[in-house]
């Protein structure tokens, strides 16, 4: 009897809370430092978010560890919907797929919310590689194997590059970076010749011919750079990844503050001026209900771990 009342109780006053939700500032962990695509992305939405609750959202950066350092904390923290995770696919897919022992699992140790979107990733090249198109890159790599180095920067394009690689049968070198920043200064100076990489810094490069951009991974081409054709328009077999933003919660979230902060994501997510916003980082917003960014982002940890071991990708 006494723990049928103690759990009545913990209902009636997670029913109360939720009632009152939010009174006060809601965090959002954002598990790459400012200035990537992650916490640009993050700043777009939290601030019509935090208008819409009638409560600030303030962003907090916490990275390093493939995004393990804020996926814990989130996880750690109280489930009363005022820490929010922004959870992407190097924390939820990639880590997943590459540690025996990983610190959670985003399936059980976490509260989805909502979908935000799809990261845009693009295939640059260095002015000295005659190509012009993906076609024709293929075919100088094909021509030169083991002369042309690729950067990556962070987990797709490691994951995204390997299985290109491995699709077309290319034989390249693989130079990583901590980050698409650094991959930039060196495409830029030639001493790797071609990268699969966000358009942050790459992008203001191609405008003004100091770099090619030859391709998409989008389902379709982004108005930021809409001279580069999809996957499919250049006649190859897209990508089976997905670069993802979601939110995330703690594990037992009331479903009334799921629902609210869900719903009111949905709406933001919506309005021209965010939409127009996240075209000039060539993200693509797109909300989801918790049911569905569960079973995609389940799908995707499936097709992540099967590309990881397919192109030899050994966890640690």
């Amino acid at each position: 009897m006494t723990k049928i009342l103690a759990a009545l109780a913990a209902v009636l006053l997670a029913g109360a809370a939720a009632a009152q939700y939010p009174n006060k500032p809601i965090r959002l962990i954002v598990p790459f430092p400012p200035g990537g695509a992650a916490e640009l992305g993050a700043r777009i939405y939290a601030q019509p978010l935090g208008l819409a609750l009638g409560q600030p959202v303030v962003i907090e950066t916490k990275p390093g560890a493939d995004g393990a350092i804020a996926a814990e904390a989130a996880m750690k923290a109280a489930p009363d919907g005022y820490t929010l995770f922004y959870a992407t696919n190097t924390a939820f897919s990639w880590l997943p797929a590459v540690r025996k022992n990983p610190p959670y699992d985003p399936l059980t140790d976490f509260t989805p919310v909502s979908l935000v979107g799809e990261f845009g990733f693009f295939i640059f090249s260095h002015p000295s590689v005659p190509a012009n198109n993906i076609a024709e890159l293929l075919a100088y790599i094909r021509a030169n194997p083991g002369k042309l180095n690729y950067g990556s920067g962070n987990s797709t394009s490691i994951v995204a590059t390997a299985q290109l690689a491995q699709q077309e049968k290319l034989d390249v070198v693989h130079i990583p970076y901590k980050g698409d920043g650094p991959l930039s200064v060196d495409l830029l100076g030639g001493r790797v010749q071609f990268a699969i990489a966000t358009p942050g810094t790459a992008a203001p490069q191609v405008k003004e011919g100091k770099l090619k951009v030859l391709a998409t991974l989008l389902p379709s081409r982004s108005p930021l750079l809409p001279e580069a054709p999809t996957f499919a328009e250049s006649g190859l077999r897209p990508l089976s990844i997905t670069p993802w933003g979601a939110v995330y919660g703690p594990a037992h979230m009331p479903k009334e503050i799921v629902s609210r902060v869900g719903h009111e994501l949905g709406v933001v997510l919506k309005r021209p001026d965010v939409r127009e916003a996240f075209q000039k980082l060539a993200f693509e917003p797109r909300g989801s209900t918790p049911e569905e960014l569960a079973a995609f982002v389940k799908q995707q940890g499936e097709v992540w771990r099967r590309v990881v071991n397919e192109v030899g990708i050994k966890p640690e």
